[in-house]
């Protein structure tokens, strides 16, 4: 009760200024610029051009913060409780389903929320999201992808129906594509777009570390329980980093 006492302290601390950083950024954004109906939403895409811009306005903003600070929280959610198992804490068995639920809720999220103007929310169809015409949107729905698959695969790893390494494949090497994608990842011409592009690259160098440590843990055996030991550390402490990072998240 103790540990999870200390997790929760940990999330309310760390995580409630950064969401209201963005509820504040939202509410001055209606003052400035009023809310659009869902049909006119629909027409407002990141790609306009002028003062009606999706990207660098308030609400756009206010939208992205949101969203990484959101995946921030359950990524520091599943980084702790990963942190735990591998300094051998008296858990409850349950807590080893912490990281594909996480996962499973952000795949989930990012495949409809990611962006605004995309499909299933926004006026593109599912041909024109998909088609690879905006690099952006593609990138989002990847992370949606990984996370959803990883979930999966994880779950059925963790309630041991399956032992074979390669069920490991989809949360080493799908984190691995994930975490370069992120040093090419831009939001167009977005003012702010120097800053974005170094929290991507910091982003990208401990998700690079994540993914060679969760490799080393899932595919390195005949390695004494103190090595093991050491690289479950890594990897926990790899996406305890990246979740703090997300929820420090700003444009």
């Amino acid at each position: 009760m103790k540990w999870w006492a200390a997790l929760l302290s940990v999330l309310v601390l760390v995580g409630a200024p950064s969401f209201l950083g963005a509820d504040m950024r939202t509410q001055l954004s209606s003052e400035h610029h009023p809310v659009l109906a869902p049909a006119e939403q629909h027409h407002e895409t990141h790609r306009d051009a002028g003062g009606g811009s999706w990207e660098g306005s308030d609400q756009g903003i206010a939208y992205s913060e949101f969203n990484h600070r959101f995946a921030g929280l359950f990524v520091l959610l599943f980084g702790l409780a990963e942190l735990g198992h591998a300094l051998r804490y008296q858990l409850p068995v349950w807590t080893r389903l912490v990281l594909p639920g996480a996962l499973g809720v952000l795949g989930t999220y990012l495949l409809i929320w990611s962006d605004h103007e995309a499909w299933p929310i926004g006026s593109l169809s599912f041909v024109q999201t998909f088609s690879g015409q905006d690099p952006e949107i593609i990138q989002h729905k990847f992370y949606g992808v990984f996370g959803a698959t990883a979930a999966v695969s994880e779950t059925i790893r963790r309630l041991g129906l399956a032992r074979h390494p390669a069920w490991a494949v989809p949360l080493v090497f799908l984190g691995l594509a994930g975490a370069v994608l992120l040093f090419v990842h831009s939001h167009g011409n977005h003012p702010a777009n120097h800053t974005i592009e170094l929290h991507h690259a910091l982003l990208g160098t401990v998700s690079i570390g994540a993914a060679i440590s969760s490799a080393m843990v899932a595919w390195v055996s005949g390695t004494s329980a103190q090595t093991m030991k050491r690289w479950e550390a890594a990897w926990a402490g790899c996406v305890i980093v990246i979740g703090i990072q997300l929820l420090l998240y700003f444009e």
